[in-house]
């Protein structure tokens, strides 16, 4: 099951409240229900969870989380049935200041079915795995590599996918007894180059004509730029390469590393994404208007007219509408893109009109009102 732009939207926006409320003691209360769990075994659950809390030596804690669980319980009660998708819950005293008191409740139908029940009392929320289901499921290649072992990967989502290893039996930099400078020094040469182009070869087989959203290479010292940099690496791979990080291990370590090191260029990928397709909107609407539409009555034309490929919402857009667009292009198979104000291209689209679309066909806007 799909998660659509409106419902990343908001529970992004939900998770990002959630994310900024830190306790100074373990009394934050987190409640994952299964989808099909019956909810009244939970509220007996927290009942009794209540009366274990009345053993926490510190009176604060003890009953900021009695409170947090009866808010809870009270809040739960209120649901004659546990939703469709399960149901998640989050309460606790969230005052700014020591002493104050300011106990609060949230809970939310997951936009997919939860399959984990989970009872936490900690010092913050537990929002992982609702974050795991509006992550970007795109897939990258990683490459490790030094002038002797390489490792490719794929990451998808926070999983890395191992693919392939290779050793090469590349001398050491120390000169073999025997053998002069020089050709030691041509004979390591030819090895690492042997080695790299073998590299090459593993990235040509895993990596081309997949889906990749880009490829992350990474190892110690200066082999991993002379790799890039090289003929060995397939034209078509080698575009696809978006960062080169130092790294100080190869292997599986240097897997996690090379993902640890490149969380700037990850996140700064879904704002390059925005970026690229507003500004193809504007490039379209430079060169042919007719097949470019922005504002809120052209758009939803273009929508029930089944012209719109690709829609583009500012996400100033109040909630009810952007579910009215989306709700609208689900029955034309158009694709909605929630654009943030993040970037110059997004402040753009907020000022022509928070809406826009790129058409699928020609659309004379004088022959509609």
């Amino acid at each position: 099951m799909s998660v659509s732009a409106y419902q990343k939207f908001k529970l992004k926006k939900i998770l990002k409240e959630l994310g900024n409320h830190k306790a100074r003691h373990t009394e934050l209360v987190t409640v994952l229900i299964p989808a099909g769990y019956d909810i009244n075994k939970i509220i007996n659950h927290l009942g009794q969870e209540q009366s274990t809390a009345k053993n926490i030596k510190s009176s604060s804690t003890r009953n900021n989380v009695i409170d947090a669980l009866e808010k809870m319980i009270q809040h739960l009660r209120l649901y004659k049935q546990t939703p469709t998708n399960g149901l998640a819950v989050f309460s606790g005293n969230v005052a700014e200041r020591e002493g104050q008191i300011d106990v609060k409740v949230w809970s939310l139908e997951p936009p997919i079915p939860l399959k984990t029940r989970i009872y936490r009392c900690e010092k913050d929320f537990q929002l992982e795995i609702l974050f795991e289901m509006i992550e970007a499921k795109e897939v990258y290649g990683l490459v490790v590599l030094d002038a002797r072992d390489a490792d490719l990967a794929l990451l998808k989502g926070k999983s890395i996918v191992p693919l392939t290893h290779t050793h090469s039996h590349v001398p050491g930099k120390m000169k073999a007894g025997g053998q002069s400078a020089v050709r030691f020094a041509s004979n390591r040469a030819l090895a690492v180059k042997a080695h790299l182009k073998k590299v090459a070869d593993f990235m040509k087989e895993q990596f081309l004509n997949k889906e990749l959203k880009g490829i992350l290479v990474g190892g110690p010292g200066p082999v991993k730029y002379e790799f890039v940099d090289s003929n060995f690496i397939t034209g078509d791979v080698k575009k696809i390469i978006i960062g080169i990080k130092d790294l100080s291990y190869t292997g599986s370590f240097g897997l996690e590393e090379l993902v640890d090191r490149s969380q700037d260029i990850l996140a700064s990928e879904e704002i390059a994404e925005e970026k690229k397709l507003v500004t193809r909107f504007l490039e379209m609407l430079a060169k042919n208007q007719k097949l470019a539409a922005y504002g809120e009555h052209d758009v939803m034309k273009c929508i029930e007219l089944g012209a719109a490929e690709v829609v583009m919402v500012s996400e100033v857009v109040d909630d009810e509408k952007i579910e009215t667009f989306e709700a609208m292009a689900k029955q034309f198979g158009t694709e909605v893109k929630l654009i943030s104000t993040d970037t110059r291209e997004g402040v753009q689209l907020r000022d022509l009109g928070k809406f826009a679309a790129i058409l699928r066909f020609e659309v004379d806007f004088n022959n509609y009102p």
